[in-house]
C-alpha cells in the first residue's frame, strides 16, 4: 500500500469524527439482560436478529459442514455462544455510555470490513481475564481488564479490527468445519432445530465453544486476523500501530497476568505475532499521522474506575 496523501488522512480522520453521530449505531438501553436477544436488540427492531430468532425457536433449518451458512443460521450460532461468553466472563458492564462509546467505535471500522452489510454487536464484559473474542454473526465482546489496559482509541481500533477480521472471514464456522463438528448431522442433508437433531445442534455448538474459549483458533486464522486488522484500522483513518502496542503490553504483563481463557491461552506467542505483525508496518509509512483520538478513549476509560 503505497503513502496516502494529507488530504486522504484528513478525510480518514473526518470519517471517525464524523461517525461518531450516527444514531443508527447507538443502543436503546443497557446490556444487563440474560437473554441475548434482549441485550442487543431490545425493542425488536432487527430484522436479521428476528429472523434469527426464529430460527432459534426451531423455525428455520441447520445446515451441515459442506453447505454454506446464511447469516440468519450463523447468527443463531453466535447467539449460543455470546451466552456462554457471558457465563465464562461475566455480564456486561453497568454502563451505558461506555457500552454505547465501543459500540460507536466498532461500528465505524465495520462499515469499512469486506462484510459491512452485516449488523455488529460489542459488549465490554466486566471480567478480570485480559481478553476478547467474536462470535459468528458480529458478537463481539472485549473484557473490562483488557480496555484498561489500552490507553487511546486506536489501540481499542486495532483489538476491534482483529475481532471484527474474525467474523469476517468466518474463523469460527471454518474451525468446525474442519473439526468436523457437524459430521453427525450428514454431509449434505439439512436439518431443523427440533427435536432429537436439537442434541446434535448443541453438540456442534459445544464443540465451537471449546475452540473458541479454551483452545483458541488456528495460528493461521489469528495471524490472518492481525494482518487484515491492521489494513481495516488504517483504511478507517486509524493508527494502525495500535494493535501492535496492545500486543507489547500484553506480552509485558504475561508473566503475572490471569492466564486460563485470557489472550495468553487462546492466541498465538506474543513474541510471535509482534513479529509478523511488525513486518507488516512497512506499508503504512504515514501511521503516525493517523488518528488515536486519546482523549476521547480516556474520558471513557475513566468509567470503569481505573
Amino acid at each position: 500500500m503505497s503513502k496516502i496523501n494529507n488530504k486522504n488522512t484528513i478525510g480518514r480522520r473526518r470519517f471517525i469524527k464524523g461517525s461518531f453521530s450516527l444514531a443508527g449505531l447507538l443502543f436503546a438501553s443497557p446490556l444487563m439482560a440474560f437473554n441475548l436477544f434482549d441485550i442487543i436488540d431490545p425493542e425488536g427492531k432487527s430484522e436479521q436478529i428476528q429472523k434469527a430468532k426464529q430460527i432459534a425457536k426451531g423455525a428455520g433449518k441447520f445446515f451441515s459442514s459442506s453447505k454454506e451458512l446464511d447469516y440468519p443460521v450463523e447468527f443463531a450460532i453466535g447467539e449460543n455462544l455470546a451466552l456462554e461468553g457471558f457465563r465464562r466472563y461475566g455480564l456486561a458492564v453497568q454502563d451505558q455510555k461506555l457500552q454505547k462509546y465501543v459500540n460507536l467505535v466498532g461500528n465505524a471500522i465495520a462499515m469499512n470490513a469486506s462484510r459491512s452489510n452485516i449488523p455488529y454487536y460489542f459488549v465490554v464484559v466486566d471480567s478480570k481475564v485480559q481478553n476478547a473474542f467474536s462470535c459468528p454473526g458480529g458478537i463481539i465482546f472485549i473484557s473490562s481488564e483488557l480496555f484498561k489496559l489500552m490507553n487511546d482509541e486506536a489501540e481499542l481500533a486495532g483489538v476491534l479490527s482483529h475481532e471484527i477480521e474474525h467474523v469476517c472471514q468466518k474463523h469460527a464456522l471454518q474451525s468446525i468445519q474442519r473439526a468436523r463438528a457437524l459430521e453427525g448431522l450428514g454431509e449434505i442433508a439439512d436439518v431443523t432445530l427440533k427435536s432429537k437433531d436439537k442434541k446434535n445442534i448443541h453438540q456442534a455448538i459445544s464443540g465451537l465453544q471449546t475452540i473458541l474459549f479454551d483452545k483458541g483458533l488456528d495460528k493461521n486464522m489469528e495471524f490472518e486476523a492481525d494482518r487484515l486488522a491492521l489494513d481495516l484500522a488504517y483504511r478507517t483513518g486509524y493508527d494502525p500501530e495500535g494493535l501492535i502496542r496492545v500486543l507489547k503490553k500484553l506480552q509485558a504483563k504475561q508473566s503475572h497476568s490471569i492466564t486460563l481463557g485470557s489472550w495468553f491461552s487462546t492466541h498465538p506467542p506474543l513474541n510471535i505475532r509482534l513479529q509478523e505483525t511488525q513486518s507488516e508496518m512497512v506499508k503504512y509509512s504515514d501511521s503516525s499521522s493517523m488518528a488515536r483520538a486519546q482523549r476521547r478513549f480516556l474520558r471513557h476509560k475513566k468509567r470503569l474506575k481505573v
